[in-house]
Formats: C-alpha cells, structure tokens, sequence
C-alpha cells in the first residue's frame, strides 16, 4: 500500500472508533448500478493525485465530452486550470464546461455525477465557479458538498476546522502561509465560518450544515439520513481523518443519491479516488514507467510555495542536477522577456544534449502585483516564460517534472499539446504520473505533476532519484 503520514494523536483523541468495516466493494456496487460517470473539473492538474487508469482532458468540446461517456468510464477528469483565471473568466469556464456536459449527458443517454476539485488548502474561486456550474449543469441539486480531507496531503478535518500537517505539528489552515495567498487568502480555519466567509455573508456560518466525525464512524445508514435531512440548496461540510470514514461517507453519499436525491461536490482529491471506486496502489518506480534507457530529464519549478523553496534547496544541494534559474522580474518586463527565454532554452538544450539531467526554476522572490487579480496576471507572465522554454526545446527529455499546480497545467497544456493522458499512478504520496497522449509533442512520455505544497524537504530530490539513470 501506498505510503501515508500518520494522524497526529492530539486530532484523533476523543473521537469514536472508525467504522469497523471496509466499504469500497459496497461503493463500487452503486456506482455500478447507478450508470453514472463521475466527472472531474480541476482546477490545476494535481488533482489526479490519489487515482490511476484514468483519462485526464486537457478539451472539453461536446464531441470529446460524448466520447468519453460514450466508452462508459466511471471516472474522467477535465483540467480547466480555473485557479490560474481571474473569478469572472473561472466562472463563464464553468458555464461553458457544465453546457457541454448537459449537452454530452443528453446525447450520450449517460448520467452525470460532477466534483469541482480545489483542493490547495482551500485556495480556488468559492463560490463562484461552483454557482457558474451548477446553473450551467442544468440540475436542480439539493446541496453543496465540501469535502477537502486530503490525507496524502496532510490535511484534516475534524469538528469543522482544517488543519495542515507540518512534520509533526498539525496546524489550522488559516495559520499557515497557504492562507496568506495573494489571490485567495482567507481567514477562518473552520470550515463553516470560512463558508460564511467566502460568501460574502451569504451563508451564515450556522446555516452550514456538519456531518460530523461521530455521525460519519456510526457508519454509512447514519451519514444518509442527515444528507437526505440537509434544507433544499444547503451546503454541508464533511469531516475525516482517515480513509475509512471517507469510505463511509461516500457510501452514505451514494445510498442517499440512489434515493434520488442529487450533490454537488467541491472537494480535494481523497474524496475523487473513493467516490470513483478506485483502491490505493503501491508508489511508481521508474521500471514500472518503463523510461528510456539514456537521456537527461528535466525539472520546471514555478511554485513559491515555501514548501516549493525548502525542497528545491534540497535538490539543489543534495544533487548533481544541473541548475538554470530563471528571472522572474525579466519575465514580467515585455523588453527583458525574450532575451532571458532564449538564454534558458538554449542552455537547456545544450544540457540534455549532453544527457544531464536538468531543472529549471523561477527566481524565489515573488513577484506581486497592486491587487489579486494583477498578481494573478504576474503569475500569468512567469508561467509564460517557462512554458516559452518549454516549447523551444529541440531535445525530448526523458522524463518531465512540473513542480507547482498552474505551472504543470500550462507546461502540459500549452507547452507540450497535451489533449489526453493517462493516469498512471503516484511516484510518490500525492505526486501524479501522467503517460502523454499521442497527439503531445512527446507521446508517451512520463510526466511528473508535483504539486506545489505536497511532501516534505526531500521530496524533490527523491523523485530525482528515483528517476535518473542508474
């Protein structure tokens, strides 16, 4: 089994016992019986972080939307890179997205079940990209659900507050420097005030609903009893520790959907992988990846996460890596920004002609813009460049690595053509490997999807050593 962290003591003490049983063959028997394929909307590609063998979108055309319901998969994922978007353009995405869906759902006879995951430690467009896609969906939902436990990630929640794992210290989310995100800061750890909160006072706090620890480790009869009990367009949020109680809740879920009532979910990525019926597999190996026996690989860093800073520092030291640094206030300028792509890409070439491996990293001081939207348009340039240097490569690396969650998704997207991949797995807790499809520059090719605020120090430079040539 996958490796994962453990939960810290002073979360799970005092709360009842997990539920004794597993449930992933009863979930796999509804969503069989339901007929529905579960459709995935990230908003950065790191969402597939937790499943394999599955399809991965970069379109979302009704033809390409009819084909994959039409092979009855149980589960795609459509990337819209919406994180990256200013609220309105993530939003009128959304519509788009959800149209085409109807359109495909309608078309194709196949019935829809629809996440909006987002997860980045409660960062994304909430509530407006999830609004814009209900309206567009065409359903009448009877609640929202917010459901961000992500355990190979380190995040909890327990007695509606969210905490993020650091080492051994369990921390609420508002108190780390993910809730300081220039475009998407908040101030409320639990999660029913942070509802309120990103509302605008829409949704008052005790107008949230809480489906509890307590209720969700009674098992999966008590969590559809209060899903069939939540006041019409409420929105709930959903407590775990553990995969086993999302086991039961999702299995709560599907009975309480089997009964005809209909979710929309808002959720990270452990949700995904229950929801979809998919049991954890053991981590990648580079064999298992059957990569090129010769050739350099190449790193793209862009995140300035601090979690992103600390481990690039551990690659940089603790290998033999060739390291090119990009400037990211060159990038932003329109006159510096040619000069400095040219100079990356051509190195870079060089150097994977030579087969070393490579990585290539933004400078580490962030550059901000005057208000969210302008540092979302700064961001927007320095993500440019690197895709810019991506583009010019005229040497296939033998295996990418794209370390933050906008900067894989425009890598992937824009610098390498993808239209389809394949999930193949994790190389590590949390850290996707996609196979690229035919029509990518590279077809084939392994690529890394690291996201920016996954693992601890090393986790760069294991993925480095996991993959080199030995």
């Amino acid at each position: 089994m996958t490796a994962q962290p453990q939960v810290a003591v002073s979360l799970a003490s005092g709360q009842p016992p997990e539920y004794p049983v597993g449930l992933m063959p009863e979930i796999r028997d509804a969503i069989r019986t339901s007929g529905k394929t579960l459709v995935v909307l990230d908003d950065d590609p790191t969402g597939t972080q937790t499943v394999h063998d599955v399809s991965v979108l970069t379109v979302w055309d009704v033809e390409s939307l009819a084909a994959m319901l039409g092979s009855g998969a149980t589960c795609f994922y459509i990337l819209t890179n919406s994180r990256s978007l200013p609220a309105a353009d993530a939003e009128r995405l959304n519509r788009e997205i959800g149209t085409n869906l109807r359109i495909a759902s309608e078309r194709t006879g196949r019935a829809l079940a629809v996440t909006s995951r987002s997860d980045s430690t409660l960062r994304g467009h909430f509530p407006g990209e999830v609004r814009a896609l209900e309206s567009a969906l065409g359903a009448e939902f009877d609640a929202w659900l917010l459901v961000p436990f992500f355990l190979e990630g380190g995040r909890f929640t327990v007695d509606d507050v969210h905490y993020v794992a650091e080492g051994s210290c369990f921390i609420p989310a508002a108190k780390t420097p993910y809730a300081r995100d220039a475009a998407f800061g908040y101030q409320n750890s639990n999660l029913r005030a942070w509802v309120e909160e990103k509302t605008g006072g829409q949704v008052r706090a005790d107008e949230v609903v809480s489906i509890s620890l307590e209720t969700i480790r009674r098992g999966p009869e008590q969590v559809c009893e209060q899903l069939m009990a939540m006041p019409r367009g409420s929105i709930g949020v959903v407590n775990a520790l553990t995969y086993r109680d999302m086991e039961s809740f999702v299995a709560g879920l599907l009975r309480a959907e089997a009964a005809g009532k209909r979710y929309l979910y808002r959720t990270a990525a452990s949700f995904v992988r229950v929801r979809a019926g998919i049991e954890a597999r053991p981590l990648l190996s580079a064999h298992d990846l059957a990569l090129p026996a010769k050739g350099g690989g190449l790193f793209v860093v862009g995140s300035y996460v601090p979690k992103t800073t600390a481990q690039l520092e551990m690659l940089l030291t603790h290998t033999d890596i060739a390291a090119i640094e990009i400037q990211a206030s060159l990038l932003v300028d329109e006159t510096s920004a040619e000069g400095e792509i040219q100079r990356v890409a051509a190195t870079v070439n060089r150097l994977l002609e030579a087969g070393r491996d490579v990585v290539v990293y933004t400078s580490r001081a962030l550059v901000r813009g005057s208000d969210p939207a302008h540092s979302l348009h700064l961001g927007s340039r320095v993500s440019q460049g690197l895709i810019d240097v991506v583009r010019r490569l005229t040497v296939q690396p033998r295996y990418l690595v794209a370390k933050g969650g906008i900067t894989s998704s425009d890598v992937a997207t824009q610098g390498l053509g993808v239209q389809r991949a394949t999930v193949a797995g994790q190389i590590l807790p949390g850290v996707p490997v996609w196979v690229l499809g035919e029509e990518s520059r590279f077809p084939g090719a392994a690529y890394v999807v690291f996201p920016g605020n996954v693992g601890n120090e090393n986790s760069l430079a294991l993925v480095f050593k996991a993959l080199r040539l030995a």
